[in-house]
């Protein structure tokens, strides 16, 4: 049987990770991305898979959740993880990449693939083309979204994303920090900024008085918890940034022999390690109010920032109400959804969507049924959940050990984290040699 060409729009991480899926498996690929003739408030570049809030892919921890989430991903042949792999640079425990060379490889990885086709091109309508992937992400374009707003038949669901700035090295007053990382683990990946207790406290109050960027009219603010800028989680309380980004807990100052008050973290940005981001600092500040209240921390009296933090509406769609845990579109099966624009929250999340919605765009060229990974597998939970939580109260979900099925056996502590990853790789294993078989 002649196989068909699948369309592909958007060339973000979902976007990329389905097109590699697609053409790896013999099927030529047409892949839309608009930027960058038409870019969006978050994006700097025209490259493919651009990470725009973090360089870091989270914990490679093989007990943590977004440890398990990578290694099913490897498992499964992701290009995504590939490139990641190849372009990590030191961020503790966690999987840190550099930024310009991760997007690059992924970039060289699709232009080089012969099946695939790179259109530079915004897409305003969907094309009557099938099979489709629609994997726009959380900065779909306006006129896209009013197109799917419309045939979805209710509103666009969206919360705020902000980013974190990003400060020279050179910049930086080292006598006021130290390099370590929490409880020594992963090395001296991690920039530290202490603060005593009376310089956290002029910080407080200079955050909290400081002034946001407005937001439109139409616009009311609801913020994803895992991305909720600063100044936001400081009014809460307090002591609130004590128990988030500016937690000092795992860490010891050399220069005093102890615990600080409070700490800044800032991370590698690139290899070369001449720039550096304020970990946990999203924020929706003005840059004047950022430079004057960021520059309160003692080592970043003098510092130059490379980039301000901004913040952007995200667009999701109610998955629940929409989508199959195949992503296939209820009312048109031969359209797929990937990625952040489906409620899943956070970078290789958006590629496991992408992954599974490439995977089932193939099938469908080859008249074979789609699927998706069992619920105990981190990647089939996450699906289950998105598409069939709630529809009157979806939020978005990120990658977690609380929403694996619970086990059939007593178990607590790193036992129970154990048993779930072992659990979810074994099944996972059993999945892909049963589907890839065919």
């Amino acid at each position: 049987m002649r196989a068909k060409k699948v369309m592909v729009i958007g060339g973000g991480l979902a976007g990329s990770e389905a097109a590699h899926q697609i053409a790896s498996r013999g099927t030529e690929v047409i892949l839309f991305e608009m930027r960058p003739q038409a870019l969006t408030p978050a994006h700097k570049t025209g490259v493919l898979a651009e990470l725009v809030c973090s360089n870091s892919l989270k914990s490679d921890d093989p007990l943590t959740a977004s440890g398990l989430l990578k290694r099913e991903l490897e498992m499964l042949g992701s290009l995504v993880l590939k490139a990641a792999r190849k372009t990590a640079i030191p961020g503790g425990s966690a999987l840190t990449v550099d930024r310009r060379l991760f997007s690059q490889e992924v970039t060289r990885s699709l232009k080089q693939n012969q099946r695939v086709r790179v259109l530079t091109e915004e897409v305003k309508k969907l094309p009557s083309q099938r099979p489709l992937v629609i994997a726009t992400g959380p900065l779909t374009s306006e006129a896209l979204s009013e197109e799917l707003q419309m045939l979805l038949g209710d509103e666009s669901l969206y919360f705020y994303d902000a980013i974190a700035p990003i400060v020279s090295y050179e910049s930086i007053d080292l006598e006021h920090a130290f390099w370590a990382s929490r409880y020594g683990k992963g090395g001296d990946d991690y920039l530290n900024c202490p603060l005593s207790k009376e310089e956290y406290e002029i910080f407080y109050q200079a955050l909290v008085e400081a002034d946001p960027l407005p937001l439109h009219s139409f616009e009311e603010p609801s913020f994803f918890e895992g991305c909720q800028p600063i100044e936001e989680l400081a009014r809460k309380g307090k002591k609130t940034l004590l128990y988030g980004p500016m937690k000092p807990v795992g860490l010891v100052d050399p220069r005093t022999g102890r615990r600080p008050y409070a700490v800044v973290q800032l991370r590698k940005e690139n290899a070369e390690g001449t720039m550096l981001n304020m970990v946990g600092f999203q924020t929706r500040l003005k840059y004047p109010d950022q430079k004057r209240v960021f520059s309160l921390i003692p080592a970043l009296r003098r510092a130059e920032f490379l980039r301000y933090g901004s913040m952007h509406r995200n667009t999701y769609i109610n998955s629940p109400r929409h989508l199959m845990p195949t992503l296939q579109w209820r009312r048109d099966p031969e359209v797929l959804f990937a990625g952040q624009i489906t409620g899943v929250e956070g970078y290789l999340e958006s590629c496991a969507a992408g992954l599974v919605a490439g995977l089932n765009a193939w099938r469908i060229t080859k008249e074979m049924p789609p699927v998706y990974p069992p619920a105990t597998t981190m990647i089939g939970a996450l699906l289950r959940y998105i598409t069939m939580a709630s529809a009157a109260n979806f939020q978005p979900m990120n990658a977690n050990l609380g929403i694996l099925p619970p086990l059939p056996v007593e178990a607590s502590g790193e036992d129970r984290k154990r048993l779930l990853t072992e659990r979810a790789l074994n099944h996972l294993r059993s999945w892909k040699d049963k589907v890839f078989s065919n």
